[in-house]
């Protein structure tokens, strides 16, 4: 196959895959070089078939078979020359990723560029306008940020807003929790926060910040009485929503509870939201 390279070593070309398990280093290294690392052949053909660019891909010699296909329809880089395929045996992968590859290969994928929240917002649901978003406040656990994705593709939310504090959603973990759901969901990052949700209300959007508080309405009341365009706000892992997004939202909404359990964890939460207020 065109483009396919042989390791016997680790060498600079193969820098995008480098100590992989260092989540500070991704978290700088890979927005500001203009890519994210799909993992998984199922994640790496949802990413192309999305329209994402890969710039290279690696993998162990066994699992080019699964991802010939794939590859041979890739047109040519820029220069004219095939998408490399970096192909190594187990042993050198670990050494090169720091982890055990045993999902099978790895693409460094370009980054698309990010939408404003006015444009990504019109074009959702064909063109024709989002009715039902989530907004995520610093939540910072990749898990948990692929969870909520992977319940908004399933629950049909039209779109994912991420606060400036928020784990990126193209990192590693979050894309492979999210089984890849990331790039069928439109999602951007809002620049200001929580001054971005005055954006959402003057679009006609009733943002509701779910949270424990006195006057919280049930989620039940929300999901009787719908409003026609609704943004759901969920706060991070520890200490829920801040203050400030509370405020800055139109109404502070509770999952109903039994027993001694206050709430749920912010997937599971958003999880039960989706589902009552789906339209």
């Amino acid at each position: 196959m065109p483009g396919v390279v042989h390791l016997e070593t680790a060498d600079d070309r193969i820098g995008d895959y480098t100590n992989l398990t260092d989540v500070r280093l991704r978290s700088r290294h890979e927005p500001e070089k203009g890519l994210y690392i799909a993992e998984s052949a199922t994640v790496i053909r949802r990413a192309i078939a999305a329209g994402h660019r890969p710039r290279s891909f690696l993998m162990a010699e066994k699992w080019l078979p699964d991802l010939a296909p794939t590859i041979a329809e890739l047109p040519p880089r820029e220069d004219g020359t095939p998408v490399p395929v970096y192909v190594a045996p187990s042993e050198l992968l670990e050494e090169i990723t720091g982890f055990n590859l045993h999902r099978g290969a790895l693409a460094a994928m370009h980054r698309p560029p990010l939408a404003s929240v006015r444009e990504l917002l019109a074009s959702a649901r064909g063109g024709r306008g989002a009715r039902r978003v989530a907004v995520l406040e610093d939540i910072v656990d990749h898990t948990n940020v692929g969870a909520i994705f992977r319940s908004a593709a399933a629950l049909g939310v039209d779109a994912v807003l991420v606060s400036p504090r928020c784990s990126d959603p193209l990192y590693r973990r979050s894309v492979r929790v999210s089984m890849g759901t990331v790039f069928q969901v439109p999602w951007t990052r809002m620049d200001a926060w929580p001054t971005g949700l005055h954006e959402l209300q003057d679009d006609g959007f009733t943002v509701a910040a779910l949270a424990l508080a006195d006057d919280a309405v049930s989620l039940d009341d929300l999901e009787a009485d719908p409003p026609e365009r609704l943004a759901l706000v969920l706060g991070t892992e520890g200490d829920g929503l801040s203050a400030r997004a509370v405020s800055a939202s139109d109404v502070t909404v509770k999952i109903p509870m039994a027993g001694v359990v206050d709430s749920l964890n912010v997937a599971a939460a958003s999880a039960v939201a989706f589902w009552a207020t789906r339209v």
